[in-house]
């Protein structure tokens, strides 16, 4: 064979022929099909030295995987479903601070794992939602951000399902879930109040939801232990709503002297309320949230809120749905929610 010359005195080598399966990779480096197979996908069982010369090789000779095709062979499609079910708030969005803190971390837990991230908002109008997710094939496995009036749902099909489930832990709960202790976070609130001599107190928001029903049983059982009444106010999670509804309540009842709101939403809807018609926060009426987002921290004034550490709580609910995939045994998670005391509660 003529060797190609393109300047005087000048060899050029040929350029390595491209491949079109693991059997020529092989057969280039010298090595069984599968063990090509494994190098590439990263398998440590293949020696480091062996995955970087066969990676190598492949590279040299242009040959990629056919991801899709493994994924088809291997039942795997390298993607995690992300779930909002919103059976009791149909009206939220997946902009809520929140859901964007959430989504974040599970983003990047994931992307660590060579995973995307399928996101999937749902309005369940049956009991079926769930089924019709996992039967789709179109996930490894599922995490479900917030139970919703979903337990039931949960309970049936996510005990063997690839599932784990972002929100409370019941007593004889089935399904693994990952959440703050919502009741302690509650009483944390409202403790807080009390201590600072506040003894009119409101709870605000949607106890559809197990997570915020937890809280408002905190912020009972705190209010019983001092002998106070509290009361309760039904408030949805979306900003427009939370506001008409604690304007209007605050139009026909006389103020709290201290409200424990079920989010940084609620809460920042109440002080704006509440500014509206002349009183001050704290000196009037001192105002705690519930989730400590990005914004908690620059409202007017900054909100005191209960932390829950949502990036630990992301880190968990793909560590256990893996492991879970993995086959091994999973138990629930159950974080303990920290107080953040800023200036929407100062001593008066």
């Amino acid at each position: 064979m003529a060797k190609q010359r393109d300047e005087p005195g000048k060899m050029q080598v040929p350029p390595p022929v491209g491949i079109a399966n693991v059997a020529q990779l092989a057969a280039i480096a010298g090595v069984s099909a599968s063990t090509v197979s494994r190098a590439l996908a990263g398998n440590t069982a293949i020696s480091t030295a062996t995955r970087q010369r066969i990676t190598a090789l492949a590279d040299a000779h242009g040959y990629r995987i056919n991801q899709q095709a493994r994924n088809l062979r291997l039942k795997r499609t390298e993607a995690i479903g992300v779930v909002l079910p919103l059976g009791h708030e149909i009206g939220q969005h997946l902009s809520d601070p929140f859901f964007i803190a959430m989504l974040g971390h599970l983003a990047d837990a994931l992307a660590n794992r060579g995973h995307d991230l399928l996101l999937s908002r749902v309005i369940p109008t049956d009991d079926a939602w769930l089924a019709r997710i996992l039967a789709s094939g179109r996930t490894d496995g599922t995490i479900v951000i917030g139970q919703s009036n979903q337990l039931e749902t949960l309970e049936r099909l996510a005990l063997d399902a690839p599932v784990v489930v972002w929100g409370a832990n019941r007593p004889g709960q089935r399904h693994v879930s990952v959440g703050s202790d919502n009741r302690a976070g509650g009483r944390l609130a409202t403790e807080h109040l009390i201590a600072q001599g506040r003894r009119r107190l409101l709870f605000l928001g949607n106890t559809e939801a197990p997570e915020l029903a937890e809280r408002q049983q905190g912020f009972a059982g705190a209010c019983a232990a001092a002998s106070l009444a509290g009361d309760s106010l039904p408030v949805k999670l979306t900003a427009d709503a939370a506001y008409v509804a604690i304007r209007d309540h605050l139009a026909r009842h006389p103020a709290p002297d201290g409200i424990v709101a079920a989010s940084d939403i609620i809460a920042m809807m109440a002080i704006r309320a509440l500014t509206e018609i002349g009183l001050r926060v704290p000196q009037d009426v001192a105002v705690v949230g519930y989730d400590d987002v990005a914004l908690a921290a620059h409202t007017a004034p900054p909100l005191t809120t209960i932390r829950q550490d949502i990036a630990r709580g992301a880190a968990a609910l793909v560590d256990l749905l893996f492991r879970k995939l993995a086959g091994e045994p999973v138990e629930s998670l159950v974080m303990a929610p920290e107080l953040v005391v800023r200036a929407s509660t100062a001593a008066v």
